[in-house]
């Protein structure tokens, strides 16, 4: 045999080898080319209900599912949920939680009515303080976490109740009329403007929330700190050993959720028209709700800020068409409870795809 033919069938050989080899990577069962994708798309899940559940309460409900007025109702009820649902995304993409969020988010819309109803603060102002009081609760906690070490779910819970004391402090309990704001401050109810559309009624609230999402998703998705973000959610060991600064990272993703909290409180202050000490105070729980049906990971590191947008929606969706088929509200929960169940059950099938 030539040194020439030699060489040609070694080759040959190598070329059966890879082929046999690729052979056996393509070879997945429908299922798990499914899983597969899903790995690799966790936003697809939320979308795909989304659709489905439009599809399904559209032949269920009919034509008032489908109106301009109905459909663009849900956003506005999501509005504010939905914010609250971009901070808690922060938090929980960095293996965290945070049971805070909307005491936060009340604590500031007290904070910004006391400054503009009873001391005449002008509006504007109070809002900023308001804004530059939620980031210092955020950094508050993320100071508690990184510094003094302690488990996110357990420090949220105590400044859950330390922010929801000083707020029916503030307010003596007692909420802050809708008169009294349309007289000295009018702007604070400024995300609460309706543009109208033929049937559609479209807030600026709605259209704050959207900017929210586009804004966090540009960050988490095109920036050297998103990109950290996801790196300490997913392994801080390893992330630390990469150079980054695990705590100066966790620090900023509290304090700008906590910004993002306050930019809901103005945002509720136009969407429920009053300031009550005692509103959303299913928040936390709702937050949560619309990050983990929207595909994100409870354990970090894995998920898209636009999956909260969805979560919310679906949940909206949800609720409006079992209401306009007329489901009892007790249902409806229930329906929502098996939701979040289904959703961290896919979560978790999803997760054992090997990297």
């Amino acid at each position: 045999m030539t040194q020439d033919s030699a060489s040609q069938d070694y080759e040959s050989s190598l070329a059966r080898s890879d082929n046999n080899v690729a052979s056996f990577a393509r070879t997945h069962t429908p299922i798990q080319t499914i899983q597969h994708v899903l790995h690799g798309n966790p936003t697809l899940v939320p979308v795909i209900v989304l659709l489905v559940s439009i599809a399904v309460f559209g032949l269920v409900a009919g034509d008032r599912f489908f109106s301009a007025f109905n459909l663009t109702l849900i956003m506005q009820q999501v509005s504010i949920i939905g914010i609250l649902a971009a901070a808690q995304t922060l938090i929980i993409l960095s293996a965290g939680i945070d049971l805070s969020v909307a005491a936060i988010m009340v604590l500031m819309a007290v904070i910004a009515g006391k400054l503009s109803v009873d001391l005449g603060i002008p509006a504007p102002i109070s809002v900023l303080i308001a804004l530059a009081g939620g980031a210092a609760a955020g950094l508050m906690n993320g100071l508690l976490v990184t510094k003094a070490k302690l488990p996110p779910f357990i420090t949220t819970l105590g400044t859950w109740s330390i922010f929801y004391a000083l707020n029916l402090w503030l307010s003596g309990a007692q909420s802050i009329r809708s008169s009294d704001i349309d007289t000295a401050a009018p702007f604070l109810k400024f995300f609460g403007n309706v543009i109208e559309v033929g049937g559609a009624r479209i807030t600026f609230g709605v259209i704050l929330m959207v900017l929210v999402f586009v804004v966090l998703w540009y960050m988490l998705n095109k920036t050297a700190w998103g990109r950290h973000v996801y790196a300490v959610g997913d392994d801080k060991e390893a992330a630390e050993l990469a150079g980054i600064r695990t705590d100066r990272m966790l620090i900023s993703v509290y304090a700008l959720a906590g910004l993002v909290c306050a930019i809901a409180a103005w945002a509720s202050i136009g969407r429920v028209g009053s300031i009550s000490p005692q509103a959303f105070y299913e928040g936390n729980l709702q937050s949560i709700t619309a990050v983990v049906i929207g595909g994100i990971s409870l354990f970090g590191g894995r998920g898209s800020i636009l999956g909260a947008l969805f979560g919310a929606l679906i949940v909206g969706v949800f609720q409006s068409g079992l209401r306009l088929a007329g489901v009892d509200v007790l249902w409806q929960v229930f329906a929502i409870g098996w939701l979040i169940i289904i959703a961290v059950a896919i979560d978790q099938w999803i997760r054992k795809v090997s990297a």
